[in-house]
């Protein structure tokens, strides 16, 4: 299945129906503690069904909710995992998610899903975009830490060559286009020549190759106009400082992925592209963090570590950067009529985690989540909310 998303989240949070269960558990991917994989699977189901026993919920109808998750429980599955599992059933929705990520074990049984192990996927890392290039084909991937997929952009040219007999063609001129030596398969040996009148040398066929680029440039700017996501370009070096003359793309960056794209796997070119990209995003949580500490210090109502007053607040949007602990739970209930939260020392039926709650109503309203680890929660407080306003 693919990796979680914000549009996923919000259908998780809108339709589904209670009793919801959230199921979260490591996964060993080799070795002899692979077969560890299934029992302990088979243990948090029985978990699930004694926590649905305890909320009065018959048997017959606890063992019917569960089996969907229970039919997975094939050699064929448990044969194509990653780092970790994560099932979410209720009456009316059935997912689960191989994730290349570790996951803690967990069990909840509520009104809600519990979504926060999974919202890392969507926010920490951010999106980026890598654009491959070579004479013959050009490609767009967007992606995130775990995942990259190919991006489909209206009147992206084809190749150099496609380009310039269109051109050719629109203004009404002949010219023959000899391609390098080795032909067209080979598209980043040495530029071929561009025969016409005359014979143009290595700096007409890089004013081709410019030409090319500004086409392509062109293409994208009407595909990332709104994105702020950085842009890694993979391709022979010698195309990346022709490529940056073209390009208008303000979040270009100068590193790039050398190589042959035409011959590279997509997920190799994740693997290229995410040691370039991965600082930027820890430079966004760190100044994010910053900006917490010397607002908190301003004592001027921008910033709240109170776990009451940020579930309100993201709960009615004025939450716009939230810092949650991974790995822990606050249990309650949030009523939206009287706007109040009432907290407990241990869950109760249908509680929530309130940390959960803060983070999925603050992405959902177009907030900012970083989820860490307590040691990294700014301040050592336990949330940490900065407001809109």
């Amino acid at each position: 299945m693919s990796l979680f998303s914000i549009d996923e989240l919000k259908n998780l949070v809108e339709n589904a129906q209670p009793p919801c269960v959230s199921l979260y558990m490591p996964m060993q991917k080799a070795g002899a503690e692979i077969r560890q994989n299934p029992i302990r699977f088979k243990n948090l189901i029985k978990e699930a069904e004694e926590r649905l026993d305890t909320m009065s919920i018959r048997h017959t109808a606890a063992v019917n909710l569960l089996q969907p998750a229970k039919e997975l429980d094939q050699d064929d599955f448990w044969e194509h995992q990653n780092l970790g599992l994560a099932i979410l059933i209720c009456q009316n929705l059935f997912r689960y998610y191989c994730l290349p990520m570790e996951l803690s074990e967990l069990v909840i049984v509520s009104e809600k899903f519990h979504l926060k192990p999974l919202l890392h996927l969507i926010n920490n890392d951010g999106d980026f975009y890598i654009l491959a290039l070579s004479q013959q084909d050009v490609k767009l991937f967007q992606g995130t830490r775990y995942s990259i997929n190919q991006v489909e952009v209206e009147n992206m040219p084809t190749s150099l060559e496609a380009t310039l007999l269109e051109d050719v063609s629109q203004k009404g001129v002949q010219r023959r286009i000899a391609t390098s030596k080795g032909g067209t398969a080979n598209a980043f040996q040495h530029p071929g020549e561009f025969h016409g009148q005359g014979s143009p040398d290595q700096d007409q066929h890089q004013a081709h190759i410019l030409e090319f680029f500004h086409t392509v440039n062109s293409a994208l700017h009407d595909k990332l106009r709104e994105e702020k996501a950085p842009l890694v370009l993979a391709g022979v070096e010698y195309l990346f400082p022709i490529y940056h003359q073209a390009n208008t793309y303000p979040h270009l960056l100068d590193e790039g992925i050398n190589g042959n794209p035409e011959i590279i796997k997509s997920e190799e070119l994740h693997n290229l592209a995410w040691p370039i990209v991965a600082p930027l995003f820890q430079e966004d949580k760190l100044q994010v963090m910053e900006l917490y500490q010397q607002l908190a210090g301003e004592d001027n109502g921008k910033t709240s570590s109170d776990i009451k007053e940020v579930v309100n607040a993201a709960y009615y949007q004025r939450v716009a950067s939230l810092f949650v602990p991974m790995n822990r739970q606050i249990w309650g209930k949030y009523d939206s009529d009287t706007m109040t939260v009432d907290l407990h020392p241990e869950p109760e039926i249908n509680d929530e985690d309130m940390f959960d709650f803060a983070a999925k109503y603050t992405l959902l309203n177009g907030g900012k989540v970083y989820t860490v680890g307590l040691e990294e929660m700014p301040n050592n407080a336990e949330i940490a909310a900065i407001f809109r306003y």
